[in-house]
């Protein structure tokens, strides 16, 4: 199946693995998902990721608690195809009260909230994670 939204698809496919507990979920490849999940890495939401450039495939592993459960508990598309989000650096939104992370799509490039703040850039509001 083909998407053509990107960011939908990888929040997607994120969400129905997490679901159904499986350790790791393959996706096409996109720069802007590379971004994502590199974001995504360094706020320990995900293990990690295996970028192979040959066969355009990204492969994502789950993070989960010992528990097995999972340490995504929501994402959440915020700016869609037809009605864009663009926010101001002073209004990013804090996420689940601190514990998530807002995505943005800056002059600076794909970066979280926090470093849109240090920054002082605004942008488009891709999506939110926690």
């Amino acid at each position: 199946m083909a998407f053509n939204d990107p960011i939908a698809e990888l929040l997607t496919k994120i969400r129905n693995a997490k679901g159904a507990q499986h350790r790791y979920v393959d996706l096409s490849f996109s720069k802007i998902k590379v971004k994502i999940l590199e974001i995504l890495k360094a706020h320990g939401f995900i293990e990690n990721f295996l970028v192979n450039e040959e066969k355009y495939k990204i492969r994502v592993f789950l993070r989960y608690t010992k528990d097995r459960e999972p340490v995504i508990h929501g994402l959440k598309r915020i700016s869609r195809g037809g009605l864009r989000r663009y926010i101001g650096y002073a209004k990013i939104p804090p996420v689940f009260n601190g514990m998530g992370v807002a995505i943005l799509s800056t002059p600076k490039g794909v970066v979280d909230g926090e470093t849109a703040r240090t920054l002082k850039v605004g942008g488009e509001l891709l999506c939110t994670i926690w």
